[in-house]
């Protein structure tokens, strides 16, 4: 690591999609030592931020500067599954110079590669295990390991990099209990500059200050997200009593012109009426009324004047107070009697070897969360009940329409927009159903005209959503894959009130233990080779 000090500047930043939507305009922003949280709404521009730092994505203007080495861990990772694992850590070339030179053979060019680095097997050994990996090793290829425990391979290789800047974009996405402990771990240990975009609430207490991103500008928070969320709160109490201030001053403002309005009326009124009984010289009576005129007309300019510095004020102060647009989902009337069964699985055998044995029901509305380790085959479960994947043997019968919202999102079409998307999904609505729906999801106007392909990961579930709710049929059994990945944390507290208002029966497979007691779990059902029903005491299941 190096010792220099390390930073990244953004100047003058500007970014706009192909389409032309703006995300930066004169974007000014410095990170320096420490572990900073990069937080905001879904849509603000946070790994679009990252992906300018990583040289992911170029600036349309402006300037982004990086002294050090960057490390990127990017919110959807994916690797070669062809890959072995030294190849996925960047150290396979090192290792077979090694083994080179230790079997005997002591060309220059083994040398050369392994430099300094002569320990670099024990350091990814090492790394593997601090990050709960020990169990895989050097040889073994990606496509045997989990989603989750990649996600935890492309860190370890970050980490052996030894780099001066550290880029993490949700990464606890996907990750089991344990492996997010493990993260956590790593984060806490790391001494150099690191960004890291999460709406993990627990990873961000980790943190050293809040770099808040709203409406394209930055703010500044010391501190955990605790402190942060202590200090938005003080500000906004005083940004809602400035808002009453200036609304209180505008009114004064108003009588007192109003007033100034009146008496310039009667002074009109009163000249007018001592010139036509010619009470004094006519030459007296214009001068006076002229007098009278100038003095009352510049009183009402002052309270002209004034109530348009009110009314700047009143602006200023409500543009102080985050009027944050939330999602409003509303999921169909889709009630389902208490003894009806919905889902039937018999003697499941899925891929990659886990089992349901004997038979399972799902009964009436029930709500049921399935957890387990990353690679227990929680996804494969779903995507086997929802018809996607045949099981190895067995039988699953499904009684009602459902519906699933897949991790990975992958069910919209990149090249159409996403009223277009949502659409394919209803064919039978109208244009103007479709859009009174998608404006609920915060898409509206021009923003339900974006391509899906331009989304951000959370845009990107509320299309999902958007569209798995509105499809024909509604569901009366509603499977969702980690659901909250991606939300921000007003959208997670949207989505959990429209799933505690829905009537038919829920599978929900999450990492997310909080969001789940949520939502008024009945039964937990625990993926480890074969499911198992365990009491909600023993959720945190041991490492």
């Amino acid at each position: 690591m190096s010792t220099s000090p390390t930073a990244i500047t953004c100047t003058s930043l500007r970014f706009a999609w192909p389409d032309g939507s703006t995300v930066f305009d004169d974007l000014q922003v410095a990170f320096g030592p420490g572990r900073t949280g990069l937080v905001g709404v879904n849509g603000s521009g946070k790994s679009t931020l990252l992906k300018l730092i990583a040289g992911q994505l170029t600036p349309t203007d402006g300037t982004v500067r990086v002294a050090g080495e960057v490390g990127y861990l990017p919110q959807n990772v994916t690797l070669d599954t062809a890959l072995r694992v030294d190849e996925a850590l960047d150290i396979a070339a090192k290792r077979a110079a090694l083994h080179a030179i230790e079997a005997g053979d002591v060309a220059e060019h083994h040398f050369d590669v392994v430099g300094d680095d002569w320990d670099v097997e024990e350091r990814a050994l090492a790394t593997l295990g601090e990050l709960g990996l020990d169990h895989i090793e050097l040889d073994r290829t990606i496509g045997e390991v989990s989603g989750g425990e990649s996600v935890l391979l492309r860190l370890a290789a970050l980490l052996l990099r030894r780099p001066d800047v550290l880029l993490l974009d949700e990464p606890t996405n996907n990750l089991d209990l344990y492996a997010r402990r493990r993260l956590y771990a790593a984060v806490d240990a790391w001494s150099g500059v690191m960004v890291v975009v999460s709406h993990d609430r627990e990873l961000l207490e980790l943190v050293d200050q809040i770099a808040d991103l709203h409406s394209g500008e930055v703010t500044w928070y010391g501190g955990n997200f605790s402190a942060y969320e202590e200090a938005l709160a003080t500000e906004q109490e005083a940004a809602e009593r400035m808002v009453r201030v200036a609304e209180a001053d505008m009114k004064k403002q108003k009588r007192e012109l109003v007033d100034a309005q009146v008496k310039l009326a009667r002074r009109k009124r009163y000249a007018q009426k001592m010139y036509d009984t010619k009470r004094e010289p006519r030459a007296v009576m214009k001068l006076k009324s002229r007098s009278a005129q100038v003095s009352a007309g510049k009183h009402r300019i002052m309270h002209e004047d004034k109530l348009a510095e009110a009314k700047d004020r009143l602006d200023e102060a409500v543009d102080a107070v985050r009027d944050e647009d939330e999602i409003r989902v509303e999921l169909p009337y889709t009630a389902v009697p208490p003894g009806r069964t919905v889902l039937t699985l018999l003697d499941l055998e899925l891929r990659y070897g886990a089992r349901v044995a004997g038979g399972f029901d799902l009964r009436g509305p029930e709500r049921i969360a399935l957890i387990g380790r990353n690679g227990a085959g929680k996804t494969t479960l779903l995507r086997t009940i929802a018809g996607e994947l045949e099981p190895v043997s067995g039988e699953v019968q499904t009684h009602v329409p459902l519906r699933f919202l897949p991790q990975r999102l992958d069910v919209l079409d990149d090249d159409l927009t996403v009223a277009e998307n949502v659409a394919s999904f209803a064919p039978s609505a109208t244009n103007n159903r479709i859009r009174a729906r998608l404006a609920r999801f915060l898409f509206k106007g021009a923003r339900a005209d974006q391509r899906a392909a331009t989304l951000s990961g959370g845009e990107r579930f509320r299309a999902t959503l958007a569209a798995l709710i509105l499809a024909e049929p509604a569901p009366q059994l509603l499977m969702l894959d980690e659901p909250t990945n991606n939300l921000d944390m007003a959208s997670v507290r949207q989505l959990t009130s429209a799933l505690e208002s829905y009537e038919g029966a829920l599978i929900v497979a999450s990492h997310d233990v909080p969001f789940l007691e949520s939502i008024g779990i009945t039964r937990w059902l625990l993926l480890e080779g074969e499911l198992k029903e365990i009491t909600p005491e023993a959720v945190g299941y041991p490492g």
